[in-house]
């Protein structure tokens, strides 16, 4: 019997199915869900997977836009299917900001999700078997693959039990992925953990990093927030380190970057890993979606998928923005996660009070300490502010920082707030202060060129020099301010061109990573085959 001919992504006529689970929070859910419209939009069939809490979350979302219909279990919106598993929290435990520190969440999530996850995806597969031939929409297709967002690696053991190949989408920097992975050779080092509070301040954070392939030397502070600690066992840097080492046992690494951005770490992770896709930014790279709508061959655009978010975009900021002058607006965002203290806000404050520009504020309920919002902004510093101060609970950031009249963001420095700003072409005043945003952050204004850094202990002096040096506050501020923009107008260009256009680098990486998902299905049924077909070979021996 001659043997079956080499799968190619042409000799199979399962289509490729990836199910897809990301971190249950927002910063991690949104890239994905950006990534599943990317997927479809090229033709993959997607299932999206939840917790329960967040799967409610967004079908009430959603039903309020008209998209939903009233179902309890899988949802299908935007040709997708979207399912939840348990997270292993109780209803009414905590998952917001508060959490974040404390990683709660993150706990239960690698403790409970594997064993839910497992039967989650026997059951699709199960189903799809009976119905054979039947369809080929998601619901009624087998999952041909997983795709797990950072912090969910345990998605690849369950894949690999399944027998079904793996791809894990590293939502943060390239860069931050190569010092994750550099986090065993610090402790073999002796960097980490710290030997004594006082290296918090007496400069050994400073120590200069200058072995980690593909990067310049850095700070050992800026490696990431976690090696903060005196404690051996930590449980964040040894998460951290796990995590991205887990890439290794992926059949392929995606990552929300671009060729240009981060060339020389992407170069020597392709030394380690044989199969790197840059797909990013992603923000950016959504475009594509919405021009490609219906496999790649409709003109028509395609409705925004919701993201998931706690709170309402407040629509008035738009307004507001339109009224202010070209690139006079300074945004202040920090994300979902980061909480401040008193201290902190009143600092940060009366810092932007004194700078006199115009700017739009992010105060989202949770963002200081007690699980406050707004409510703690320093007594008289609305009235001191007044016409030239916006407050919002939230916002939609992508829209925010399009708009004309945006010229700087005070940023957190979260990459993906990072990406968007640069997709933007906005410089930024960068106050990092969790995981990867430090290096995030170190990339941006020493590598990038297009932002300035707040020390660590916030002053309000400071937040009002350095907004001057950002906006251009007139003499050697004002030249800074136009080379920052100027690199800024740059790195939107090449962003753009990455990910938009035929030719571009993450614009053809998806390409070639959509054909590697079908030709993992050709493989897979050329091994079927072979199984199929061996026992009638040996028969006639």
């Amino acid at each position: 019997m001659a043997a079956p001919a080499p799968a190619t992504a042409t000799t199979t006529t399962t289509r490729a199915h990836a199910l897809l689970i990301p971190y249950p929070c927002s910063g991690h859910i949104n890239p994905t869900l950006h990534f599943a419209r990317l997927l479809h939009s090229a033709g993959v069939l997607v299932t999206f997977v939840n917790t329960e809490h967040n799967h409610a979350l967004m079908v009430e979302r959603a039903r309020g836009r008209g998209h939903a219909h009233d179902v309890v279990d899988d949802v299908f919106m935007w040709g997708f299917r979207y399912v939840a598993i348990p997270d292993g929290l109780a209803p009414s435990s905590e998952r917001g900001a508060q959490d974040h520190y404390s990683m709660g969440l993150l706990r239960a999530v690698v403790t409970h999700c594997a064993g839910h996850l497992r039967a989650l995806i026997v059951r699709l597969n199960s189903d799809a078997a009976a119905a054979a031939g039947a369809s080929s929409s998601a619901a009624l297709s087998p999952v041909t693959c997983v795709v797990a967002s950072e912090l969910m690696s345990f998605a690849l053991d369950v894949a690999a039990d399944l027998g079904l190949p793996s791809y894990m989408l590293w939502g943060t920097s390239a860069c931050g992925l190569a010092c994750g992975r550099a986090v065993g050779e610090l402790r073999r080092r002796g960097h980490v953990p710290l030997k004594d509070e006082s290296d918090l301040t007496n400069g050994y954070l400073d120590t200069p990093i200058d072995w980690i392939a593909g990067m310049p030397a850095v700070r050992l502070g800026d490696i990431s927030s976690f090696v903060r600690t005196l404690d051996p066992q930590c449980f964040a840097l040894r998460v951290e380190e796990d995590e991205a080492n887990s890439c290794a046992r992926a059949r392929g690494l995606i990552l929300n970057t671009f060729e240009d951005l981060e060339s020389d770490v992407l170069h020597a992770l392709r030394d380690e890993f044989p199969r790197v896709y840059t797909i990013g930014p992603l923000a950016a790279a959504m475009h594509r979606a919405q021009q490609c709508h219906g496999h790649g061959r409709s003109a028509a655009v395609a409705p925004p998928a919701p993201g998931l978010s706690l709170w309402e975009e407040d629509s008035k900021c738009m307004s507001w923005l339109d009224a202010q002058a070209d690139g006079s607006v300074l945004y202040v965002s920090f994300g979902s996660l980061a909480v401040l203290s008193l201290e902190q806000l009143a600092e940060l404050a009366w810092g932007l009070a004194a700078s006199n520009r115009p700017f739009l504020w992010v105060v989202r309920p949770g963002l200081v300490v007690g699980d406050r919002g707004a409510d703690a902004l320093p007594e008289d510093f609305l009235a001191e502010t007044r016409g030239r101060c916006f407050i919002a609970e939230w916002c939609a950031q992508e829209q925010v920082l399009r708009h004309r009249a945006v010229g700087g963001f005070l940023t957190h420095s979260g990459w993906n707030s990072t990406t968007e700003s640069i997709w933007s072409g906005v410089p930024m005043l960068c106050w990092p202060g969790f995981a990867d945003q430090y290096i995030n952050c170190r990339y941006a204004c020493e590598e990038w060129g297009i932002g300035l850094r707040l020390d660590e202990t916030l002053r309000r002096e400071q937040v009002t020099a350095r907004v001057e040096e950002l906006m251009g506050g007139g003499g050697d501020t004002d030249d800074r301010a136009r080379e920052m923009r100027r690199r800024a107008a740059e790195w939107k260009a090449k962003a753009e061109a990455a990910a938009t256009a035929p030719g571009g680098s993450s614009y053809e990486s998806l390409d070639r990573l959509v054909e590697d998902l079908r030709l993992a299905v050709a493989e897979a049924d050329a091994e079927a085959e072979l199984a199929t077909a061996t026992p009638t070979t040996q028969g006639r021996r």
